[in-house]
């Protein structure tokens, strides 16, 4: 059976930031799996394209669906492009996708991002669609990435992604656990583009403005933090729950910031059950340092801040390592962190 693989990994978050690519090497060993991350790039979305994807979910059937084959299309030039200027030899790509919507109570997700559409325009195998099958057997269809922390990054105690919401994966006994825990960028891009920023670069306005007491209250007091796991968050719960506390709240826009960091370092501090060990950080919360002080604030265990290309393209990275599973017919999606009824093996393939 082959043990080495060359794949691109493609991976469109809720934060809206762009498209994120990486061309990644893994390799089977006898003692697990080795990776190296080759070349990376972030594709900056336009602030048009952005407000589309947004907006994309109060749009008509014909619309999504459209939407759904053009940014297929949109992904799989931008991967030919990629491909052309580092002179790159691939074996499939595994995309993501971008989620529009996440309703596993009503059983169902959706990411856009035709996998047909890719595979035309690239000429590639492509693997996709990795979140519906563990849906309709009862799961969450996410977190997805914890096989890929559990055999590629064994070496920490937790993995904590500050993407546009937070989600953390630790071993417990035999089995692997991880869970939605809060929104993050998808909460601090909204408050800073009423500033007229894309972000809160180093997180210099959170600091700078006070904690409310009583806006950190009601935010801790959401119901989904009381929940046990498996449980996953999605753009409708943010919508419903967290922007009308927000917009009720006449605090000034820097105070916003510093109690919803507050919050996320809080709910943070409560998955992590230890008051030891290492936790690695990735993703683009990464960079708010004022958020990241207050989660060391928070917790006990050392906060391990990677290089540049893993905080930024870890998520590629791992989804890439999905397709790498899928396509040798071993598990990519684990029951216990999903709460399906079965351990699967998720991802269309589309060959070309």
């Amino acid at each position: 059976m082959k043990n080495k693989f060359h794949v691109i990994g493609a991976m469109s978050g809720t934060s809206l930031d762009g498209l994120d690519l990486a061309y990644c090497i893994f390799e089977k060993k006898k003692k697990g799996w080795n990776y190296s991350i080759q070349q990376t790039q972030c594709i900056k979305y336009s602030t048009p394209f952005r407000n589309s994807l947004a907006a994309l979910e109060t749009k008509s059937a014909l619309e999504f669906v459209k939407a759904d084959t053009e940014f297929g299309l949109f992904t799989g030039n931008k991967i030919k492009s990629f491909i052309a200027k580092h002179g790159l030899t691939v074996d499939f790509i595994a995309s993501h996708g971008h989620t529009i919507f996440h309703q596993p109570q009503n059983g169902f997700t959706s990411q856009i991002g035709n996998g047909a559409a890719i595979a035309a325009a690239t000429g590639l195998t492509t693997i996709c669609d990795f979140r519906r099958l563990d849906v309709a057997l009862g799961g969450q269809g996410a977190p997805l990435v914890p096989i890929g922390d559990q055999l590629l990054f064994g070496e920490y105690d937790y993995c904590l992604n500050l993407g546009g919401f937070a989600n953390i994966s630790f071993q417990q006994k035999r089995n692997r656990i991880a869970f939605d825990i809060c929104p993050v960028n998808i909460v601090l891009n909204s408050l800073s583009l009423e500033l007229g920023k894309n972000f809160d670069k180093n997180g210099s306005v959170a600091k700078s403005g006070k904690l409310n007491k009583d806006l950190l209250n009601e935010l801790n007091a959401l119901s989904f933090y009381a929940k046990q796991f498996p449980k996953s968050l999605g753009k409708e719960w943010v919508l419903d729950e967290i922007f009308p506390l927000l917009h009720r709240s006449k605090l000034p826009i820097a105070d916003k910031l510093n109690t919803f960091c507050e919050h996320i370092a809080i709910q943070v501090s409560k998955a992590i059950k230890s008051n030891a060990g290492k936790i690695i950080c990735t993703g683009g919360g990464t960079y708010n340092r004022y958020l990241i002080q207050r989660i060391q604030h928070h917790t006990h265990a050392t906060v391990v801040v990677p290089e540049k290309k893993l905080i930024e393209f870890k998520e590629a990275l791992l989804f890439a390592f999905l397709g790498v599973l899928r396509s040798t017919g071993e598990k990519n999606c684990l029951k216990s962190v999903t709460g399906a009824i079965a351990d699967n093996i998720g991802g269309c393939i589309y060959v070309c």
